[in-house]
């Protein structure tokens, strides 16, 4: 400071400066904050696309199907998709049948297991040949229904009999009325009703009618020993070709175990079958399929001797590998 300027004119000039000073500070101040409000504008609407893109993902993910779609790279690293199926496992069910799937845990899980056993795309075989003859032939297909009679049912009576030829066309069928009062029906299963026994032939008329059909003829059927006790008859053991008994249909039971003429019948012919009472006439059919359809091995299985021997090694062999 000029030590020559009075105090009267020091004090304006002091003035001066701090007003400068004052009006640079405001300035500052103002910028710094207009910066500031620039800056949270700019952060508040990041926020807010960055909101609206996630609640439209959101909703496009609820919108998607429950097959999810994965990506996966192969060696060359190039993408690829694969479907995630929304089907659970399988592996429970490997026991049940189709059907029964089907009715506890809905189509879409029998439809799984369909294609799962390879059973989706195969058309179901027929039983009777069209155009075919329709008079007796060599082999035949039997099989019968029982009815209960004794205390609540306990003993089975003859009640009905169907025979089939070679082609599956039905050449015998006929009821017949129990030498014994019926006590047990068994309609859920034989399919035999009070009406149905009332025409019904003697069973000694029925009896002989069957006999002179078999007579010289192989027998074809599913659990014969019941069947025949049924009818009080026997035939020649080498002219029966019986479904429960053949080796490589024993395999899908489990090799020891007889499989039934239902699992058969869908495991073989892909026929559902048995579904609620049993037909007779149907039975039969599937029966005499199920040998037309693997009648030459069969028939090499009963041969005496070498080949027949061979045969009989090669299936046991086979006993746990599925179905030719």
């Amino acid at each position: 400071m000029d030590s020559n300027m009075t105090q009267s004119q020091v004090l304006p000039r002091m003035q001066q400066q701090a007003g400068v000073i004052l009006g640079s500070s405001q300035t500052w101040a103002s910028r710094l904050f207009k910066t500031q409000a620039l800056q949270t504008h700019k952060e508040t609407q990041v926020s807010s696309k960055t909101s609206q893109q996630s609640a439209k993902k959101r909703k496009s993910n609820q919108k998607e199907s429950p097959r999810k779609r994965t990506k996966l790279r192969d060696d060359k690293g190039q993408g690829t998709s694969q479907e995630q199926s929304s089907h659970p496992d399988l592996w429970f069910v490997d026991d049940l049948d189709v059907e029964d799937i089907e009715v506890t845990l809905g189509s879409d899980v029998a439809a799984a297991a369909r294609k799962e056993r390879g059973l989706a795309n195969r058309p179901a075989m027929s039983l009777v040949k069209p155009d075919s003859f329709d008079g007796l032939t060599r082999a035949v297909g039997m099989d019968c229904e029982m009815v209960g009679t004794g205390h609540r049912g306990s003993k089975s009576a003859l009640a009905r009999v169907s025979i089939v030829n070679q082609f599956g066309k039905c050449v015998y069928d006929k009821f017949v009325k129990p030498k014994e009062k019926v006590t047990d029906y068994r309609t859920f299963v034989s399919g035999i009703r009070p009406r149905d026994l009332k025409d019904g032939e003697s069973f000694q008329s029925v009896q002989k009618e069957v006999a002179d059909i078999l007579k010289g003829r192989i027998l074809v059927g599913h659990a014969l020993q019941n069947d025949m006790k049924a009818l009080q008859m026997t035939h020649p053991k080498q002219m029966i070709r019986d479904t429960s008994n053949f080796p490589p249909f024993k395999s899908l039971a489990g090799g020891n175990n007889t499989p039934s003429l239902k699992k058969l019948a869908a495991g073989v012919l892909h026929l559902q079958i048995q579904k609620g009472e049993h037909c007779s006439i149907q039975d039969a059919q599937v029966a005499m399929r199920l040998y037309t359809l693997h009648k030459k091995e069969w028939e090499a299985f009963c041969r005496p001797g070498a080949k027949g021997r061979e045969v009989q090694q090669q299936r046991n062999s086979q006993q746990h590998s599925g179905l030719m």
